[in-house]
């Protein structure tokens, strides 16, 4: 079932998200935002009372996730989003606090295997957009549509100032781009699924393209694989 999902991975801020939205929309399957699901957890992990600073570690997840739910579901609108514990969170997960825990958070394999099988279940949603930082490479690497995107940390800064809530005051575009930066190497040299484009991905440099760009991009690469046209076409119609 996999190798009917697009992967769409890359750094932060790389435009992913938005780009994965919009493609799904355009070819009227679901979306499912993996970076979500890791600021899902350590935003359950703060609101359990788990210092963060001092507790990030295998054990105290272990005890969090004998009670932690968390799941995609439709909301009001009909659009897939992200719950925890019975409830939407909303922007609750995109929290200044919850930014600067949400990478060594992530580095912990007992929630990278947790979500994982949460991860690969959705496969049973039929074709899917799915983004993330390892969707191609450890997820769904079986998948024949693999985009990994990236642009420069300056770039990248300058989309995540214009986000609401994803910020604290006084932030500037070189303290932005300084943090982007760290949060790179923290991804990519960590042991467990670094962050790193799968060896048959399309690299996608997005630094010089609009969001729309992007997407009529990797919508018309879907759209051209021979070897998939009867899929997308019973998803699009």
């Amino acid at each position: 079932m996999g190798d009917r999902v697009i992967a769409i991975d890359g750094p932060a801020a790389s435009g992913k998200s938005t780009v994965a939205e919009l493609v799904a929309e355009k070819l009227s399957i679901p979306y499912i935002n993996t970076g979500n699901m890791y600021r899902a957890v350590t935003l359950g992990a703060l609101r359990a009372g788990i210092d963060l600073k001092t507790k990030c570690d295998e054990a105290s997840f272990s005890r969090l996730f004998k009670n932690l739910q968390l799941d995609y579901k439709r909301n009001a609108a009909g659009c897939y989003e992200i719950e925890l514990n019975g409830e939407f969170p909303g922007n609750a997960i995109r929290s200044p606090e919850v930014a600067s825990f949400v990478s060594p958070v992530a580095a912990l394999p007992i929630v990278r295997s947790w979500l994982s099988q949460k991860q690969r279940d959705f496969a049973a949603l039929g074709m899917i957009v799915m983004e993330g930082r390892d969707i191609g490479t450890v997820i769904f690497p079986e998948s024949r549509f693999k985009f990994f995107l990236t642009a420069t940390p300056e770039a990248r800064a300058r989309r995540r100032l214009a986000q609401d809530g994803e910020n604290f005051d006084g932030a500037t575009l070189e303290s932005v781009a300084a943090a982007i930066a760290e949060r790179d190497r923290i991804d990519s040299t960590r042991k467990v699924a670094p962050l790193k484009p799968a060896v048959d991905a399309e690299i996608v440099d997005t630094t010089e393209m609009t969001i729309d760009e992007v997407v009529d991009y990797i919508s018309g690469r879907i759209m051209h694989y021979e070897d998939s046209r009867d899929d997308v076409s019973g998803a699009v119609r």
